[in-house]
C-alpha cells in the first residue's frame, strides 16, 4: 500500500481496551471491520460500539463484518452493557452503529433507541452518533430512531450509483438518499452524515454527483475515504487516491455548501467523530 496508510503500532492501552471490551461482550466496528485506524483510535481510548450481534444479513462486497442469514435474537441486556461500558471509557461522544438486520422486522431498531435511554441515563452529558441501516427506508422505523433524538444520524451512501450492483446487491442508492431526506423531514434541526469509500473504480464525475445528491438530501456532514480490501475474497481496490486529490476533492465540498467535510485516506465514518461534531458548533 502507499506510505501515507503507515499505521499505529498497538501498545499495552489497546490492549487493555481490547480486554475490557471482551469483558464485556461488546462488540465494535473497529474490530469487526478491520478498520485501519483501530489502534490510533483505541490509544485514545474511542471506539464505535457494533449492536446487534457479529453478522451482518447482507453481503457487500467491501465489508468485512461477518455474513449470515439470519442473527441471532436481539440481546435486551446489550444497551445496558454499551452504556456501562461508555461510562467505564469515560466517553464524553459515544457512536453506536449496528450490522444490518433484515431479518428483524424492526430492522433492530429498538435496540438502537434503548441504547440512547440507556446512554442518557448513565452519562447525560455524552453525545451520541447513530451510523443506522437503511431499514429498508420504512418510515415509521426511521421515525422511531430520529424521536429517540441522538445528537447525529449518519446513513452512508458508500459508494456511486453504478457500482451499487457490484459493491452494494442488497442495498439501493435511491433508498439510502430517501433515508437522509426521512431524517430532515421528521427533524430539520437533526445533523446528518454520510460517507463515501473511493477507490472502487468510481470516475470523478460519479464522486461530483453524489455529493450533489448528499448535499439535496441535506446531508451536513461528509466524509471521504480510501476503500482497503479486507481480504482476497473481497472487491479489489481500483484505485490508491493521493493525499492531494482528497484535499481537493474536500475543497470541492465545502464550495458545494457541507457544514463540515473530513476528506482524507484513512477517513472513515466515525474517525474522529467528535472533532468533527464540534466543529460545527454544535456543542
Amino acid at each position: 500500500m502507499p506510505a501515507w496508510f503507515k499505521q499505529d503500532l498497538p501498545d499495552n492501552s489497546v490492549k487493555e481496551l481490547r480486554e475490557q471490551l471482551k469483558s464485556g461482550n461488546i462488540h465494535t466496528v473497529c474490530q469487526e471491520a478491520r478498520c485501519p485506524n483501530i489502534n490510533s483510535c483505541f490509544k485514545q481510548h474511542t471506539a464505535t460500539f457494533l449492536i446487534l450481534g457479529d453478522s451482518c444479513t447482507r453481503a457487500c462486497a467491501f465489508c468485512a463484518i461477518k455474513k449470515a442469514s439470519r442473527g441471532q435474537a436481539p440481546d435486551q441486556d446489550e444497551p445496558a452493557r454499551i452504556a456501562c461500558s461508555a461510562a467505564k471509557m469515560g466517553l464524553d461522544y459515544a457512536v453506536i452503529t449496528s450490522v444490518t438486520r433484515d431479518d428483524l422486522i424492526d430492522g433492530g431498531s429498538r435496540i438502537f433507541i434503548d441504547t440512547i435511554s440507556c446512554l442518557r441515563d448513565s452519562s447525560p452529558k455524552t453525545r451520541i452518533e447513530l451510523l443506522i441501516p437503511d431499514f429498508k427506508g420504512d418510515r415509521e422505523i426511521i421515525k422511531a430512531v430520529v424521536n429517540a433524538d441522538p445528537d447525529v444520524i449518519a446513513h452512508n451512501l458508500e459508494t456511486v450509483n453504478r457500482l451499487y450492483p457490484l459493491v452494494r446487491p442488497q442495498a439501493d442508492y435511491k433508498r439510502s438518499l430517501q433515508v437522509l431526506k426521512f431524517i430532515k423531514e421528521f427533524n430539520p434541526a437533526m445533523v446528518t452524515k454520510s460517507s463515501l469509500i473511493l477507490g472502487l473504480g468510481e470516475s470523478p464525475e460519479e464522486i461530483v454527483e453524489v455529493m450533489g445528491d448528499l448535499k439535496t438530501a441535506g446531508c451536513d456532514i461528509l466524509v471521504l475515504g480510501q476503500y482497503l480490501r479486507p481480504s482476497e475474497a473481497h472487491y479489489p481496490v481500483k484505485e490508491f487516491i493521493s493525499p492531494e486529490k482528497f484535499n481537493e476533492l474536500g475543497g470541492l465540498a465545502e464550495k458545494m455548501g457541507f457544514g463540515r467535510v473530513l476528506s482524507a485516506p484513512k477517513a472513515r465514518s466515525s474517525y474522529q467523530a467528535s472533532s468533527v461534531y464540534r466543529e460545527l458548533n454544535y456543542a
